[in-house]
């Protein structure tokens, strides 16, 4: 039974579009988990910067102790970016709430 328990985000805008997000779960089943909960993050980032788009640079993911831990890099965009990790900030955002997974 997957019972994802959803922790902190933490937020940090780097340089110009670039943003970084932390966050922290438990009950994970892999890291797609923790990528989707930071993709979330990302993606609501995005519409509350007025952004209709973010691209996944960067995703590492650890377990410590039954605690799940990712860290995110990502360009906000208001044109779609292009390239494979691009995400539709409004799309994604719509189906974390309908999965359950927080935002910022």
């Amino acid at each position: 039974v997957f019972s994802p328990e959803y922790g902190s985000v933490t937020t940090k805008l780097l340089e110009g579009d670039l943003v970084s997000f932390d966050v922290q779960m438990s009950g994970a089943r892999d890291d797609n988990d923790v990528i989707a909960f930071n993709d979330c993050a990302a993606a609501q980032y995005a519409l509350i910067r007025g952004a209709g788009f973010v691209r996944r640079v960067r995703n590492d993911v650890s377990r410590k102790r039954g605690v799940w831990h990712g860290t995110g890099i990502y360009t906000l965009s208001e044109a779609h970016p292009g390239g494979r990790f691009s995400i539709d900030a409004e799309v994604t955002a719509s189906e974390c709430r309908a999965n359950n997974i927080p935002t910022v």
